[in-house]
This record gives structure tokens, sequence and C-alpha cells, in this order.
């Protein structure tokens, strides 16, 4: 069954089988202005898995990818990417940190005015001094990879909504990092997209050997390409475990997420004074 934090991070068992931990927060607390959004947060992502952060919307899943990517700094704690200290790293280390993460964002957030071929090589032309066969031959086998070496010419204007998030994947994948982050990599997708970008997902964290953080609220999808499933909320972790073990719990919150049920834990409707005081019905 699925373990909470506490368990998770103090059984002896658990930590000796653990892989390695390319990126750790340990006791994060962190917020917007006065607003804490994570309190006390401890998370580890294991290399070459796929992690995936779910649970209610507001419960910090999106600054957890801000942190790691440091757009965001912790007020207390530390936020560890490949054993550095993500707070502590001058301009330079930090951009050099960057350029091993991989970011998907939410929309895709094409260049309008750039071709599908040129929005893949624009990390590559700002970031390298490849010659440019070399470089031509490196977007088109991220294209291949995510199967639209044939658009290569096409404007974003001309392509699916799901096919610009197959384009953003390549761009996110050109630098070759260990580390990739996704969010809500499904939103909005039909269900042949969204089936295609699940697929790609697994296939290129396998085949490539990356470590993959997976911000999203679509259950099903996530639970078949996923090694490992976080449930957030109100800033904490509230469980975690495996697809199959957040299935199979009994915690009210696990099952109203996991079931999409309508009211439990985190109520249908919001706390209000008596309807009958509203609608002028006594008792």
């Amino acid at each position: 069954m699925p373990m909470s934090q506490a368990e998770t991070t103090s059984s002896p068992s658990v930590a000796a089988a653990a892989p390695e931990p390319l990126v750790a927060l340990r006791a994060v607390t962190c917020g917007y202005g006065d607003r804490v959004i994570l309190s006390d947060l401890n998370l580890v992502v294991p290399r070459g898995q796929v992690v995936a952060l779910m649970g209610t919307s507001g419960g910090g899943k999106t600054t957890v990818l801000r942190l790691i990517g440091r757009q965001l700094t912790p007020m207390s704690g530390q936020v560890l990417v490949g054993g550095q200290d993500m707070a502590q790293l001058d301009a330079a280390g930090l951009m050099a940190a960057r350029r091993r993460m991989g970011m998907l964002f939410q929309f895709g957030a094409l260049f309008t005015d750039l071709s599908v071929f040129e929005t893949v090589a624009f990390p590559l032309r700002e970031h390298t001094k490849l010659p440019e066969s070399i470089l031509r031959d490196l977007v088109l086998m991220k294209l291949n990879a995510v199967g639209l070496r044939g658009a290569r010419d096409l404007m974003p204007s001309e392509i699916s909504g799901g096919m610009a998030r197959r384009v953003a994947l390549a761009r996110a994948m050109a630098l070759d990092p260990e580390l990739m982050l996704y969010d809500e990599p499904f939103a909005g997708l039909d269900p042949i997209s969204m089936g295609v970008s699940a697929r790609l997902i697994r296939e290129l964290n396998d085949t490539m050997g990356l470590t993959s953080v997976l911000v999203s609220h679509d259950v099903e999808e996530t639970f078949l390409i996923a090694d490992h499933v976080v449930l957030l909320a109100n800033g904490r972790i509230v469980a975690q475990g495996t697809p199959a073990e957040m299935r199979a719990s009994t915690d009210p919150l696990v099952r109203q997420f996991v079931d999409a049920a309508p009211d439990g834990p985190v109520r249908f409707h919001h706390p209000a004074i008596d309807a009958g005081h509203d609608f002028g019905v006594r008792g």
C-alpha cells in the first residue's frame, strides 16, 4: 500500500533498495510572498525513473518543477540536482545545470515565427557552435524520435496541438538532457495524441537513459508510464507508491483522486453559512 512521507524517508530497507537519486528536496518550505505552498517537503527522484507528481490543484506540483529549475528558491531547506544545491550556484553554474535539464511546458510554447526545424534547432544554435551539417542531422534525429521528421518545414500554425507538443518535446531533448521536466503534458490533447505523448515520454526515458518528473492530473495515462507516483495536497506529500499501490490504496484522499469522485476529503461545496440562512428558509 502507499507509504506516507515519514515512512519512505525513515525506513532503512527502502533507503537501501532505492536507486541513486538525481533530484532530492530536503525539508523544503517554499511559497510566493507570505503564502506558503510547500511545507517541510522531502522528495527523492531516483535516476532512470519516471516520477509523477499528482494531486489537487494548487497543491504545489508545478512549484516543485520551478524549484528544481531554480525559477524559485526555497524559504528553507535544500533542492539538490546531481548532488548540487541549486540555491548555491552562481550564474555560470546555474546555466550549466539548466543545460542538463529539458522542460516541456503545458501547451508547448513554440515560437510562432520559426518553422518546426528551426524551433528544435534553436537551443543548439544558442548553446553550441556545431557545424550546420551536424546540427541538421541532430535536429532531424530528434524530430524522427517524435515522429515528425516529415513536418520539418511546417510552421506552428500548420500543425495540430498534439504535434506541437511533440515538437516541443524534440526541442527539450535537443541538448541531450539527463533530466526531463513535464508540466501537464497531456492537457488539452485528444485520446490518440495523449496516448502518443505518454508512449514517447516512457520510451524516451528508457532509450535515452533519462530521469523524468511529470506533473499531471490524468490518472490513467500517468499510471501507465510512471514508476512512482507522489500525491501532493496542501503543500505536503500525503501518499506515494507505485501506480499499483496507489490503485489499491484505501486512503480516502487517494481513493477520491484515483476514482475522480466529486466529493470526499476534498469537498464539493466551498465552506459557507447554512443554506437556509441565505435563502430565507426557517427550520
